[in-house]
């Protein structure tokens, strides 16, 4: 039977990377729930859709593609914002929700794991899963790996604008009502200001391979 391993947390907290490390190490496939809700985000900007147009958004949402969840535009600047306000949208967290959970069904067949990573993994999408993480980081820090993160794929980016983003970005995750970002009671929490990639992901495996 395969394992959900769930990793929850905010904007460039290291919830990407880590993923992709665990999905390397144990040959699982991995999700990134975030990417879903940016991608969308991404073709509401570009094609100037109201965000109070449910038809074309679900549309949109309905016709998703690789190619749009990994294009280096996702994380331009406004996008967070935009991602964030969706992801209130009680219609568009439904068809997401299902689009994730069939994850593992569909990419996971024969692999001990299938990890997924977003905001509410571990408290909305699988809260039966028996391996939760919950990252945690200090503002400033992972403002300044986004915007290095912007700078490596090439884009311009303004550091102080980032990071007043990320603290907005944050207040809307922590305050909607609609599956706030919080750890799951039986999470294990991760503050990942000063600790790089390897240390959490050790911390991980041992906790993975007992």
């Amino acid at each position: 039977m395969t394992e959900i391993i769930a990793i929850d947390g905010p904007a460039s907290v290291g919830k990407s990377t880590l993923a992709k490390k665990i999905s390397i190490y144990y040959n699982s496939p991995f999700l990134n729930s975030g990417r879903l809700y940016r991608a969308i985000a991404l073709k509401i900007k570009l094609n100037l859709v109201d965000l109070n147009d449910e038809n074309k958004i679900l549309k949109i949402a309905k016709s998703l593609e690789e190619d749009d969840i990994s294009s280096k535009q996702l994380f331009l600047s406004g996008i967070d914002k935009i991602a964030s306000k969706i992801s209130k949208k009680k219609y568009l967290r439904d068809q997401l929700i299902a689009y994730q959970r069939e994850f593992p069904k569909k990419y996971a067949k024969g692999n001990k794991f299938a990890i997924i990573e977003g905001r509410d993994i571990g408290t909305e999408i699988f809260p039966s899963s028996k391996f939760k993480f919950f990252l945690w980081g200090d503002t400033k820090i992972r403002a300044k790996r986004r915007y290095q993160q912007i700078r490596r794929n090439g884009q311009k980016a303004r550091l102080k604008r980032i990071y007043e983003e990320i603290i907005a970005r944050d207040n809307e995750d922590l305050n909607r009502t609609v599956a706030p970002l919080k750890p799951a009671v039986n999470s294990v929490l991760l503050d990942t200001s000063y600790l790089d990639i390897e240390q959490v992901f050790n911390v991980i495996k041992k906790i993975l391979d007992k």
